[in-house]
């Protein structure tokens, strides 16, 4: 996949922008707070639909405007290029509403992972074998929603109904309802929360052999390594996933409506990186787990490709300087083989000096994007 040509408009801090791409990597260069890691937001949001940073779609409209307006040409497409325009209106709440046009169509925001697939690789990464397991939840079902287009709509749909049985959790336990009354929410955690594991499981069974291939070629002298799903439903014997659910969902009731809070479902579960029978979470050092997490996002990078049927957009958000010159080195020869990859830095100097001399260099100042000198 490529960018060929990205419009933006009152995103962030670009007021307006106007920039053609061209093949191979594109390297962007600029101090910190200047909209390097903005440029890259943008490219997810139209991959993905929503923001990797953001809380609320509102804080990506510019302050003071009313919305954002984004658009870009994509090439390598099922259909040669695509045209992704979205518009993201503020609303009174600080939220956003978003509406979005493929071809000049309106399509749900599921539709664009299959448009433009992105592999992103930001700071916060660094974080995921030994950081809280919502970010490895995040990033596993940010995956499942570019390869299962359907899974977006039941993601939402758990997250409403979660909010929902919460509420009636709380009001159970202060008295102003009755039990019964949380039957409705009980099956929707049930059925939606039990295919979201079980996309989860597959996905994960997928994403081992990239996996396994990938960590062999970073760290050939290291035990194998795996992704092991943890979860407080796990079933039994011939349990289904959803009957798990509804076992545990039952064991656990009154200690939820103590709690008011639901405290079995997929919102819960957990993602181990697992090598020799061990989590590295507990047991790997600094660099292990690096290498872990580049192996898993080579492996996305591989699972995309082959889902997809063309390469997704690489994104690295000033993530060479996290790594040692042989991890580094690695990802040089990915990105190489890409149509297209992006990167930013604050400096040229913690990028390889070949990945440099095949780069169209970018400066970024506050709100402008210029080709610069190597």
């Amino acid at each position: 996949m490529r960018v060929e040509r990205l419009s933006l408009t009152t995103f962030r801090s670009y007021s307006t922008l106007e920039v053609s791409f061209p093949d191979g990597p594109q390297v962007v260069v600029g101090p910190n707070a200047t909209g390097k890691t903005s440029l890259l937001e943008a490219i997810v949001v139209l991959g993905t639909a929503r923001s990797h940073r953001a809380g609320q779609d509102g804080e990506l409209v510019s302050w003071g405007a009313e919305f954002a307006r984004l658009e870009a040409e994509v090439g390598g497409t099922a259909q040669g290029s695509d045209k992704v325009e979205m518009v993201i209106a503020r609303t009174a709440t600080g939220g956003g509403r978003k509406r979005v046009l493929v071809n000049g169509v309106a399509r749900r925001p599921a539709a664009l992972g299959a448009t433009l697939p992105v592999v992103l690789f930001a700071p916060e990464d660094m974080l995921l074998v030994v950081g809280s397991p919502g970010l490895r939840r995040n990033s596993l079902d940010t995956l499942i929603a570019q390869t299962v287009p359907a899974s977006a709509a039941t993601m939402s749909t758990y997250a409403r109904a979660l909010t929902q049985r919460n509420n009636l959790l709380r009001q159970v336990r202060e008295g102003m309802a009755a039990p019964d009354e949380l039957r409705y929410w009980d099956e929707v955690v049930i059925n939606d929360g039990a295919q979201i594991v079980d996309w989860r499981r597959a996905t994960l069974a997928q994403l081992s052999g990239p996996l396994s291939a990938a960590h062999q070629e970073i760290a050939p002298g290291e035990e194998p390594l795996q992704l092991r799903y943890l979860t407080n439903a796990e079933p039994q014997a011939t349990e289904t996933t959803r009957d798990a659910l509804r076992r545990r969902l039952i064991d656990t009731r009154d200690k939820e409506m103590w709690n008011g809070a639901t405290l079995i479902g997929p919102h819960r579960d957990d993602i181990a990186f697992v090598s020799d029978e061990r989590e590295l979470a507990s047991s790997a050092s600094r660099g292990q787990q690096r290498t872990a997490i580049l192996a898993y996002k080579l492996a996305q990078l591989d699972l995309l490709t082959l889902s997809v049927g063309q390469p997704p957009l690489l994104l690295l958000d000033d993530v060479f300087s996290e790594l040692d010159p042989d991890r580094r080195a690695h990802l040089v020869r990915r990105i190489g083989a890409l149509p297209q990859a992006f990167v930013t830095t604050t400096t040229t100097d913690d990028l390889d000096p070949a990945l440099v001399a095949a780069s169209t260099v970018w400066s970024v100042s506050p709100g402008q994007l210029r080709q610069g000198d190597r």
